[in-house]
């Protein structure tokens, strides 16, 4: 049989690869200790839940508008004023089966064939995939681990050209919990101001989970308003991964061209999903609070905790739930049969000798890291360092 060209574009996904073979192993009787999952280990708050549940009841079991809810549109714009300081209107907001989508429907609504794709490294694992199913040229601009994982505006001055039509970055970054402060976005926001081309997409899945400060948004830049667009949702910040809703804050040309993609992808998100997110965007946002606490109490233990392992270099994020530390101090050393030469090698390594799962820094831009999630229970935590500090020592 023979399968559409188009999927060379892309490759299966090296998160849900890492779980997947966790999985597999733990079905052997191993036990696995799962830090490849990019999810919180938190159950969705009750009183979402019990939205969720009253959406049954009350018959929202129907078919929903494309675009989302007006209700849950006008609730978005209401949290992007309050949280952001921007104002969008509720047709510049489309409503998706998670952000994932909300990125698809972006970058397939903007990106020609040859049109370049600024991606900053370390990245997200689908946002190359998607530029290059777009058929879109991608030029990775790199964050070393030196500069925090963070570009300058020297750096993206240098890369742009006529043929850039997008950037594409997230703060809080997955992987790296990097966050950009007002004033880092306010130097790159003069280049781009410059650049009256160049179309950007602001990921900001991860806001609520960020231990600096407010969360900054290049969108909160007046005279760059007009060509941001802004992507979150419900799954980190609510813990809410599993009802799958993502958004998008768009200018309305853009927000009609993701409404006609999606019309005939899906049709309109799930109905009960819609209706929880409601509740949860107008409602306490204590047990986000009370998450993220933990999470840093995690981050902190963890930082702590893997800089005491000899050779591992380690960054200090400044949100979402992960750390990618530089590995490549292992390179090129063994222990027996197995011999790790990369951090694909260093990731499979760890997966079959300690028992702990991760995912190589090579699915993310950057061949000498890995990430580590850190959105598990502690004591889990301490046995998985525990047993990288042993695997590793081992390695000669």
């Amino acid at each position: 049989m023979e399968l559409a060209q188009r999927l060379s574009r892309i490759s299966e996904s090296q998160t849900i690869r890492m779980s997947k073979l966790g999985r597999e192993l733990r079905a052997l009787g191993i036990d696995i200790i799962d830090l490849s999952i990019g999810e919180p280990d938190f159950d969705t708050p009750v009183h979402i839940k019990e939205a969720g549940k009253k959406a049954i009841d009350e018959g929202y079991t129907h078919y929903t508008p494309v675009p989302g809810y007006l209700d849950l549109r006008q609730a978005i714009c209401q949290k992007l004023k309050r949280d952001n300081d921007v104002d969008y209107k509720p047709d510049q907001i489309v409503v998706s089966t998670g952000a994932k989508q909300s990125l698809a429907n972006v970058i397939l609504s903007i990106v020609n064939p040859g049109d370049e794709v600024i991606i900053p490294t370390p990245y997200w694992v689908t946002y190359s995939d998607l530029a290059s199913f777009a058929q879109g040229d991608i030029k990775y601009l790199k964050g070393s681990l030196e500069q925090g994982f963070k570009i300058t505006a020297a750096q993206l001055e240098a890369v742009i050209t006529p043929k850039t039509k997008v950037f594409l970055y997230s703060s809080p970054c997955n992987p790296s919990g990097t966050v950009y402060t007002k004033e880092e976005l306010a130097e790159l926001a003069e280049v781009f101001k410059k650049h009256p081309q160049v179309i950007i997409i602001s990921d900001e899945i991860y806001e609520y989970i960020n231990y600096e400060g407010e969360h900054a948004s290049l969108a909160q830049f007046d005279f760059l308003k007009d060509r941001i667009v802004i992507v979150n949702g419900m799954s980190k910040g609510y813990a809410m991964t599993g009802w799958r809703v993502g958004y998008i804050a768009a200018p309305l040309e853009i927000a009609k061209a993701c409404d006609k993609i999606q019309s005939q992808m899906t049709s309109g998100t799930c109905s009960i999903a819609q209706r929880a997110s409601l509740e949860a965007l107008v409602s306490d946002m204590k047990p986000t609070k009370d998450m993220v606490a933990e999470f840093r109490r995690r981050r902190d233990y963890m930082l702590s905790a893997l800089r005491q392992i000899p050779g591992l270099k380690v960054n200090e994020p400044g949100g979402a739930f992960y750390l990618f530390p530089d590995v490549s101090a292992y390179f090129g050393r063994s222990n027996g049969d197995d011999k790790v030469a990369n951090a694909d090698d260093f990731s499979m390594y760890l997966l079959n000798k300690a028992h702990v799962s991760t995912v190589t820094g090579t699915a993310f831009g950057d061949p000498d890291c890995i990430r580590l999630s850190y959105a598990n229970s502690m004591e889990n935590l301490e046995k998985a360092v525990a047993r990288i500090k042993d695997a590793l020592g081992a390695l000669k």
